[in-house]
């Protein structure tokens, strides 16, 4: 594993869930957090709820990222954070 990211060894083995390919790098917020949500809720690997397994994934690769993210992109994945808020977090 020496020559491979920890984060993805994280990505490839956590209990998080199964992220479809390209979900990252849809334009629209509310697609990024409809996809992420609706593949938290099939994955058979997350230990959470799908709100937050969702939410740690999105937040995960938004600190992973880093440096690396554009502006814009960053700004698109911290809307696909607001969506996610309002539309899938459990009400109190």
């Amino acid at each position: 594993m020496a020559t491979r990211k920890w984060s993805q060894h994280v990505t490839e083995t956590s209990d998080a869930l199964d992220i479809e390919r390209g979900t990252f790098a849809l334009e629209d917020p509310k697609k990024i957090a409809r996809e992420l949500y609706k593949d938290a809720e099939k994955s058979h690997r997350r230990k959470s709820g799908p709100y937050r397994s969702a939410m740690s994934m999105l937040t995960f690769y938004i600190n992973r990222a880093g440096k690396n993210l554009s502006p814009h992109r960053r700004k698109i994945l911290e809307d696909a954070k607001t969506v996610l808020r309002e539309k899938y977090a459990p009400k109190a």
